[in-house]
């Protein structure tokens, strides 16, 4: 196992399809090489995470390489996976014409998310959490 994480994902604990895919790579993950942040804990705290706020991180995914840069979106994914030796399933993203797609189709979802998913828009969550929005 290696002594640090490569990879920090901030994940929201309270998603059903964000806890499956959490539990995947956790399962996949032998060498230790992920680590993950709900960011849905009262003690999530932005300054201990590169300043990502709640907001931010609930609107899309973040996750953080132990140098300390912040990756978003499909990038997330696809190093997730490229350290759980599973690479090749997100290689395709990287590919221009389906690269653009997969952007296309991730932002799509990440707006739609809190809804498909049964919860309060995300101005109602900060406010439930007294969070500025």
């Amino acid at each position: 196992m290696t002594s640090e994480p490569r990879l920090t994902l901030l994940y929201d604990g309270a998603c059903p399809l964000c806890l499956r895919e959490v539990k995947f790579l956790k399962r996949r993950d032998l060498q230790g090489r992920l680590a993950f942040v709900d960011i849905d804990q009262d003690t999530y705290d932005p300054a201990q995470w590169k300043g990502i706020s709640y907001k931010q991180a609930m609107a899309r995914i973040h996750a953080i390489r132990a140098n300390g840069e912040v990756l978003r979106d499909v990038a997330v994914f696809r190093e997730a996976y490229r350290n759980i030796d599973l690479g090749w399933i997100y290689a395709p993203t990287t590919w221009p014409l389906i690269g653009g797609l997969i952007d296309q189709i991730y932002a799509l979802w990440a707006s739609q998310r809190l809804r498909i998913t049964g919860r309060e828009n995300l101005d109602q969550l900060c406010n439930c959490k007294k969070l500025p929005t």
